[in-house]
């Protein structure tokens, strides 16, 4: 019987893992893993969050001196990776969008007019592409 690994997190490079990290901690409800929720003196090179306290974990920041953002739609730097994020109605959406530009991401494609599947692209903070639609 083959045995598979299991997806513990996905892990974004980031130039400030801090700001990247309250970013999706504030747009997604996650708590910070134990340890994490405050400025470490020797610094924030490496940042895990948690679904729920306790819970699992679905996000890590990992701090680099340099990242080129994707470009996406334009492929001259490609997304390479994306996170997809669902809500449940065209108003949660609107909601959403709202929140996302609150936090400092920016939109960088809309397809809200789409009637099988409307859906927002951002730029995180890093430039980091991620999708929200209704799913």
């Amino acid at each position: 019987m083959a045995t598979y690994p299991s997806v513990l997190q996905t892990v974004l490079d980031t130039t400030d893992a801090r700001a990247a990290a309250e970013f999706y901690r504030q747009l997604l409800g996650y708590v910070y893993r134990p340890g994490h929720e405050t400025t470490d003196p020797a610094g924030d090179d490496w940042l895990v969050l948690l679904d729920e306290p306790g819970g699992e974990r679905r996000l890590a920041f990992q701090q680099v001196d340099q990242l080129t953002p994707s470009t996406w739609p334009d492929a001259a730097v490609p997304q390479q990776l994306h996170l997809d994020m669902t809500v449940p109605s065209l108003e949660e959406l609107l909601a959403q969008h709202d929140r996302v530009l609150a936090l400092g991401g920016r939109m960088i494609f809309d397809r809200l007019d789409d009637p099988d599947e409307p859906l927002r692209v951002y730029a995180d903070l890093d430039g980091h592409p991620f999708c929200i639609f209704v799913g």
